[in-house]
């Protein structure tokens, strides 16, 4: 089965629509939390007057901080991350207390019978605020003079590292060329199809609360709200239901699965929140905005020599998760090259804006750009072929496993573990038509049109540990079970696995049941992230699965008095080779569940059951190169991507549909951030695209076909010898689509420094070009 395009076993159900997502649960009792946001960038909350709220028919209450503390441990959620870079320390409010650092932060949160009644009451609720001046354009927010994002802030750096290796200034020294470029790159949300949301229940006669959230790691966010709450392991139960998407945004724990279960606890009710699309736009994590100051240092033919300058990051008002985000935009943009010194200075900035933390890509696309761009900027100062700067700077593959002197935040030594990277430019090159292009592109001309081709190179850091379990079980139904604390959010996940047992095991991955994100069924696990699942809970599956197949044949063995060697496993029965001796895993399964008084076969422990928590050692690093043909409509500015190719390396390839479906998935995320998503603020910090009719999305006519071409370097540091490959697809979109709109208008002399390419900004550099 390893290898092959099996059908998913998750669609039968999701197709026919009977998949659970967390607002398809439905408690008896159940009542409705509405969060009530500021609407104010920043403010103090002077006070409250909840009477008019509290008297709307259908409200069971109206809470605040207040009303929370003897329901929960702490104030503020304990979702710090260790650094140190960190300057001060902005954990995020359970529920604002007596001032709103965002548009969106919750300061008070109704219960009612209905969700109607809720956001009735939440209008007639009236708070007094007393407006303060809001930190919003993050470069203004650095000067001493700027507005403090928090009151108690001494200022707004709430972090600052320099990522630095060789001699950098020796390198610019000797260097034959030297180019500056500044570069904007903007980032929205991950606008998943499913908002967020939470159910709470608990049941006082078991003392066990149980929550359904839409989230990427249920171990997690159990850890969090035992700590939360005060209670222990045993008295909380925290399940990941289908997902309908996650994208990093739902990686985050919010204060809305505190809160939720706490007032499910206090009022003996189910409680059930279902985040709304506008909500989302104003609470839910997101990407935004870093400026990128760079030179880079090249001897005479364009090799690089070194790169120095300073990036700036929005952070956002709190720190959801650490520094994460601008570490691998810094790491990132070294990509598959051999860069011999770096010096770049990081500051990460606080806004009063909604917080930021890793979209799809994770910082990984920002770098990757800047990097792009450079060497398009050496390619056209030096007057050589874009590729062939690449060519002249790719990471040749004898030189594999390439280390990189930098550190990972795992404490291990950047190291690229295999992979080919001018084999996948070549194959990305050949497959796209490169060698004819320029000839359609002067044909174009003539006719008035306008084509350009754009190419850019990445790796992705994946397989991010430090750990994930898995669990796998054959009962004595002869049903085999892998339970994992890795959780699905649609990419094929439970297929994944079945998969990779089904081929240990000998049955068909139809006959095996994934049990993901609930943390009742494996006391450990981390969940969905760093395009992490296949590495590290495939490896785990894989070891326990190999595990119960040895003991299987030990038994099986035994049983029909055979030599070990002589035994396979197929069709859900160990049978001898070339005979029909056999015994059924059910069989095998039964004689070793224990029958009182009589001793087990053959001294083997109880059970078919092995559990693996697999470490990967390091990360693993997947490639790959990206071609885009565009054309750019020059009187209005209107980019139309005419054809896309992509090579992508993620090793192994457990199902190569899957892969596909991640690589085109990351893609069009690349696509939308490189054209569409905008998450607009004005100059008071107050967002300004808050509906999908405002904030852009690609969708099916924007799109053009994208053509994938997998190439399988095996990892070497994990037995499978995958790569993760959720994210691969987005990181070099917005340098590729950047490379070609840029192409399409040399006669005109545009350069692409911002993203997104919006058709207004791209209309004024045209117009701006001629004019100059």
């Amino acid at each position: 089965m390893f290898g092959h395009r099996v059908a998913r076993i998750e669609d039968p159900a999701l197709l026919r629509g009977r998949g659970t997502y967390v607002d398809d649960i439905h408690l008896p009792g159940m009542v409705h939390a509405h969060f009530v946001r500021s609407p104010h960038a920043h403010a103090v909350l002077v006070s409250i007057d909840r009477a008019a709220a509290a008297a709307v028919p259908g409200v069971v209450g109206v809470y605040t901080l207040d009303d929370l503390r003897g329901h929960v441990s702490c104030e503020r959620l304990p979702v710090g991350m260790p650094s140190g870079a960190l300057k001060q320390t902005v954990d995020p409010w359970i529920l604002a207390r007596d001032e709103v650092c965002h548009v969106g932060e919750a300061y008070a949160v109704i219960l009612a019978e209905s969700r109607y009644a809720a956001e009735d009451a939440a209008a007639r609720l009236d708070p007094v605020f007393e407006p303060l001046a809001a930190a919003g354009d993050c470069r203004d927010a650095l000067r001493a003079d700027a507005p403090r994002a928090h009151q108690s802030s001494p200022d707004n750096v709430v972090a600052a590292f320099a990522l630095a290796y060789g001699e950098t200034e020796a390198a610019f020294a000797r260097a034959a060329h030297v180019f500056r470029e500044d570069f904007f790159q903007h980032k929205g949300g991950g606008q998943a199809i499913e908002c967020r949301g939470v159910v709470a229940r608990h049941d006082a006669a078991r003392n066990l609360t149980t929550v359904w959230s839409g989230t990427q790691m249920a171990h997690r966010a159990h850890g969090l709200l035992v700590q939360i709450l005060g209670c222990a392991e045993t008295e909380l139960r925290v399940i990941a239901p289908d997902v309908g998407g996650g994208f990093g945004p739902k990686f985050i724990f919010y204060a809305e699965e505190a809160v939720v279960p706490a007032l499910a606890r206090a009022t003996g009710r189910p409680v059930k929140w279902i985040e709304d699309r506008r909500e989302h736009f104003v609470s839910a994590t997101q990407e935004r905005d870093q400026y990128w100051s760079v030179e880079i240092a090249v001897d005479g033919d364009g090799r690089m020599l070194g790169v120095r300058g300073s990036m700036i990051h929005d952070h956002g008002a709190y720190s959801a998760y650490g520094v994460n985000l601008p570490y691998n935009s810094s790491t990132n943009f070294i990509g598959p090259y051999i860069l011999p010194a770096l010096r770049l200075d990081v500051t990460l900035v606080l806004t009063n804006k909604v917080s930021v933390t890793p979209v799809r890509g994770a910082g990984r696309p920002q770098g990757t750009f800047a990097m792009e761009r450079l060497l398009d900027r050496v390619a056209r100062e030096l007057g050589l072929d874009r590729t062939e700067v690449r060519r002249r700077n790719l990471v040749p593959a004898d030189r594999m496993p390439y280390t990189v002197p930098i550190t990972t935040r795992d404490g291990s030594t950047m190291t690229y573990d295999s992979g080919d990277y001018p084999e996948a430019l070549a194959r990305a090159l050949a497959a796209a038509g490169y060698a004819a292009f320029p000839a359609r592109q002067e044909a174009a001309r003539r006719a008035g049109r306008h084509l350009g081709l754009g190419v850019a190179n990445y790796v992705e850091g994946t397989g991010r540990g430090p750990f994930e379990a898995a669990t796998v079980r054959i009962g004595p139904s002869g049903r085999v079970f892998v339970f994992t604390g890795a959780t699905a959010q649609g990419q094929g996940l439970k297929t994944a696995l079945a998969q990779i047992c089904a081929d240990r095991l000998g049955v068909a991955p139809a006959d095996i049941t994934v049990v993901a994100g609930d943390s009742a069924a494996t006391p450990l696990g981390l969940g969905a992230f760093a395009s992490r699942q296949a590495v590290t809970a495939g490896n785990s599956v894989r070891i326990a699965a190999d595990a119960i197949r040895d003991k299987a044949i030990r038994i099986a063995a035994l049983r029909l008095e055979a030599a070990e060697d002589d035994l396979e496993l197929a069709g859900g029965r160990v049978r001898v080779k070339g005979s029909d001796m056999a015994v059924s895993l059910a069989d095998i399964a039964r004689s070793v569940a224990g029958m009182p008084g009589f001793a087990l076969p053959g001294g083997v422990t109880p059970g078919m059951e092995a559990t693996s928590n697999f470490q990967p050692a390091t990360l693993t690093y997947c490639n790959g190169t990206h071609v885009c043909e565009v054309e750019v409509d020059v009187e209005t500015g209107a980019v139309h991507i005419l054809r896309y190719v992509v090579v992508h390396d993620s090793g192994r390839l457990i199902n190569p549909m899957i892969v596909d479906g991640q690589v085109i998935g990351g893609t069009v995320h690349g696509i939308g951030s490189a054209l569409y998503e905008w998450m607009g603020y004005d100059d008071g910090a107050q967002p300004v695209t808050t509906t999908l009719a405002e904030y852009l999305l690609p969708t099916a006519p924007e799109l053009p076909r994208i053509d994938v071409h997998h190439m399988e370097s095996p990892s070497l540091t994990n037995p499978l010898g995958v790569k993760g490959a959720g994210e691969g697809g987005t990181i070099p979109a917005t340098a590729v689509i950047a490379s070609a709109v840029e192409n399409a208008l040399a006669p005109f002399g545009v350069r692409i420094t911002d993203t997104p390419i919006t058709p207004p900004a791209l209309l004024a550099r045209i117009r701006a070009a001629a004019q100059a």
